[in-house]
């Protein structure tokens, strides 16, 4: 028993001594440099909207009602349901729109058609006819 001891006590301070002498020293690791690349297809456009602008510069936008207020509308097109365009109001469609707001407004899925100007997205007329409010 106290030649176990003895190899026991000294196990310890062993163990130590060999760990420092058999393993490697600590050292950062080096950086890995991943080349970048650089894909340089172009997508390819199955179906673009083109909006065809009348002679006094008014495009056509037709689809369904997602959102309305006095201020925006928003509409989801008729044709591709991954297209959806926010249209703010002028002075004149605001008013207009006042006028339906206070009736019940415009609910979810309203067919609507939209006459705005390309360059600034501003809706100058609207047509639809509004649902009923629930």
């Amino acid at each position: 028993m106290k030649h176990f001891a003895k190899v026991a006590g000294l196990g310890l301070p062993v163990m130590l001594l060999a760990a420092g002498v058999l393993s490697p020293r600590a050292a950062a690791q080096v950086p890995v440099v991943v080349p970048i690349v650089v894909d340089t297809a172009v997508p390819i456009v199955v179906n673009a909207i083109k909006p065809k602008p009348k002679p006094n510069g008014v495009v056509k936008f037709e689809g369904l009602v997602l959102n309305s207020n006095t201020a925006q509308i928003t509409a989801r097109a008729k044709g591709n349901d991954m297209t959806i365009q926010t249209f703010s109001l002028s002075p004149e469609a605001s008013a207009k729109m006042q006028q339906i707001v206070d009736k019940g407004g415009y609910q979810y899925g309203d067919k609507v058609t939209i006459y705005y100007d390309p360059a600034t997205m501003r809706a100058i007329k609207f047509k639809g006819k509004p649902s009923k409010p629930i």
